[in-house]
């Protein structure tokens, strides 16, 4: 993980894939992920996104930009055995409440796709700042899945359960414009201003009182992280099994290939 603080102190670590700049003036913190076109994650991914996220404020920041580069902000976990979600007896869903328990406010720029987990990771954040040409698509189902991430809890909390349960069912593509409509993101900006005004937004937020803005965040998210682990227990014990199925070989095989599954309900 790289971390500069005003552009003056560097420090690297071998294959890093996090990189974190705060900007003390403005008491914002930038952190940004790169895992190639499509920005998959995997256990260690979020391991240190959570680290980074979790020490800005002892940097004293007060709020946080998450933003990805490459063409989609995040497409989820790339299924391939149990490598991308396992680091020993460590499960990935060790790792999402940790996101959650963040004590600052994040905004996500949402470019390109958030997709599956992508879209849990997105939904982490406080606020999404997305372009026209972003969209948000659960997956899970079309792959012989249901879905993980916390998304049980946390789409139907932001859009509502009719419209949660649609994105869910038919894993249909939801873009940038419906999504502002919806409340699935909260701001449109161009590509080239996305960041500017994911960062603008969190230079805004962090002109508030910083022990009012903890206190009223508090408030605001005090059931959520119990909620979130009861949610991802529940969540794992479903999709435990259906890994095991050849539906979810097909479903996979079948994304991959860009064509539709055949599922036969084995």
């Amino acid at each position: 993980m790289k971390t500069s603080e005003a552009g003056e102190h560097q420090e690297s670590r071998t294959h890093s894939e996090v990189d974190v700049d705060v900007r003390p003036d403005d008491h914002v913190g930038v952190v940004t992920f790169s895992r190639g076109r499509h920005n998959y994650f995997d256990y260690g991914l979020l391991d240190e996104l959570a680290s980074a996220m979790e020490s800005m404020e002892g940097r004293g920041c007060r709020s946080i930009v998450l933003r990805a580069t490459g063409k989609h902000f995040c497409t989820g976990a790339d299924f391939v055995g149990d490598g991308p979600i396992r680091s020993g007896p460590r499960h990935l869903y060790d790792i999402v409440p940790r996101l959650f328990r963040v004590p600052l406010p994040i905004v996500a720029a949402i470019g390109g796709a958030a997709i599956g987990g992508g879209l849990g990771l997105a939904l982490v954040a406080d606020f999404r700042v997305a372009t026209a040409s972003a969209y948000f698509l659960t997956n899970f189902t079309r792959i012989g899945m249901s879905q993980g991430f916390a998304l049980s809890l946390t789409l139907p909390r932001l859009i509502g359960p009719q419209r949660a349960a649609e994105m869910l069912y038919t894993a249909r593509r939801v873009p940038g414009q419906e999504a502002l409509a919806m409340g699935l993101c909260d701001r449109l900006a161009e590509q080239d201003a996305l960041d500017d005004e994911a960062f603008r937004l969190a230079a805004d937020i962090a002109k508030s009182a910083p022990l009012a803005l903890a206190s009223s965040r508090r408030t605001l998210r005090a059931d959520l992280v119990e909620k979130v682990e009861e949610t991802l227990r529940h969540e794992r014990s479903q999709q435990d099994p259906l890994k095991e199925t050849r539906d979810f070989r097909e479903g996979v095989q079948a994304w991959r290939e860009k064509r539709l599954p055949d599922f036969q309900g084995v």
